[in-house]
């Protein structure tokens, strides 16, 4: 799960990146933003997912 969530995320961050740079170069800054928040969006909540996963081992660990 270490590598693959690392890869997971710069395939997002790049697939941001060329449809933000499509969208500006056609002249549509707004939907670019927005399109970038999107991934934003999606890598925090893939990391809050990990971010939870930390927690419940944590607590099983220490049987709280």
């Amino acid at each position: 799960m270490g590598v693959e969530i690392i890869f997971k995320i710069a395939a997002v961050g790049i697939l941001t990146t060329v449809v933000g740079q499509i969208l500006k170069q056609s002249g549509k800054e707004d939907i670019a933003t927005f399109s970038t928040l999107a991934g934003l969006i999606i890598v925090l909540l893939m990391v809050l997912d990990l971010i939870s996963n930390l927690f419940d081992k944590v607590r099983n660990l220490f049987g709280l």
